[in-house]
C-alpha cells in the first residue's frame, strides 16, 4: 500500500481536525477483505478490556506513516479499549536494537517525547540507528541521560520485553508490519484500503464487533 506525501498530510490534518475517524459498522466488514481471524484467539492483558495491538518497527516506512494517525486515534478510544504497541524484530539484529531502543526509552521515561523523533531520524534525516553505539550517540544528543539509557538498553527488563515481543509475533503469526489486531481475535487486513486512515476505520468496526461478541457471550453465560 502506498500513499503520497500530499495525501498523507491531508488525511492526517483531517483526522486531527475531526478528532476521530468515521466508524465502519461491524455488519459491513467482510472477512478476508477487511479482516482475518487470529487462530487460535489470544488472551489480552485484561479480560475486561478490548485490547488493540499495533505491531510495528521504527525501521518500517509504512509504520512511520501510520504512527501519527494511530497516536491521534488512540486519544479518542473508549474506556473499554486499550492500545498496546509492540515493536518487532523479525529476528533481525538491527531491528532488535530498535526494539531495545523503544523499551529503553520507555524505562527512562523518554518515550513519549522521542517516539516520533525516532521515526523522523530514521526516515527523514536518514540517521543510522541500528547499532548500540549509534543509538547511544543519538539519544545523548536528544538530552537523554546516557548512563541511565545505556543501563536500560542492556537491562534484564528490556531483554524480557524483547523476548515477549518475539513471543507475541509467533502467537499472532505476524509476518509483516504494521499490523493492527483487535481483542486477540481479529487482524486488520484492509485489502481495499485507499490510505492508512482506512485501517483505523476498520479497527473501529472490529472493536464494535468484539464488543458485540463479548455481550452475546456474557448473556449466554449469564
Amino acid at each position: 500500500m502506498s500513499l503520497s506525501r500530499r495525501r498523507f498530510n491531508q488525511t492526517l490534518l483531517a483526522v486531527l481536525a475531526a478528532g476521530a475517524l468515521p466508524a465502519l459498522p461491524a455488519a459491513e466488514l467482510v472477512e478476508g477483505r477487511d479482516w482475518k481471524p487470529i487462530k487460535p484467539p489470544q488472551p489480552g492483558e485484561s479480560e475486561h478490556k478490548i485490547e488493540v495491538i499495533e505491531f510495528f518497527s521504527y525501521g518500517c516506512p509504512h509504520c512511520r506513516h501510520l504512527h501519527p494517525l494511530v497516536t491521534a486515534w488512540s486519544k479518542g478510544l473508549p474506556e473499554d479499549v486499550t492500545l498496546a504497541r509492540v515493536p518487532v524484530s523479525f529476528g533481525r539484529a538491527a531491528w532488535a536494537n530498535l526494539v531495545r531502543l523503544y523499551y529503553a526509552l520507555e524505562l527512562t521515561g523518554d518515550l513519549e517525547r522521542l517516539d516520533e523523533a525516532v521515526f523522523e531520524a530514521l526516515h527523514t534525516q536518514r540517521t543510522q540507528l541500528y547499532t548500540k553505539e549509534q543509538i547511544l550517540a543519538w539519544v545523548e544528543r536528544q538530552g537523554v541521560d546516557a548512563k541511565a539509557f545505556a543501563d536500560a538498553f542492556d537491562s534484564f527488563a528490556v531483554q524480557m520485553r524483547l523476548n515477549r515481543s518475539d513471543q507475541l509475533v509467533r502467537k499472532y503469526r505476524v509476518d509483516a508490519v504494521p499490523l493492527i489486531t483487535v481483542d486477540g481475535r481479529y487482524a486488520v487486513v484492509g485489502q481495499e484500503s485507499k490510505g492508512y486512515a482506512d485501517l483505523l476505520v476498520i479497527a473501529d468496526g472490529l472493536i464494535e464487533q468484539a464488543r458485540a461478541r463479548r455481550a452475546t457471550t456474557s448473556a449466554a453465560e449469564g
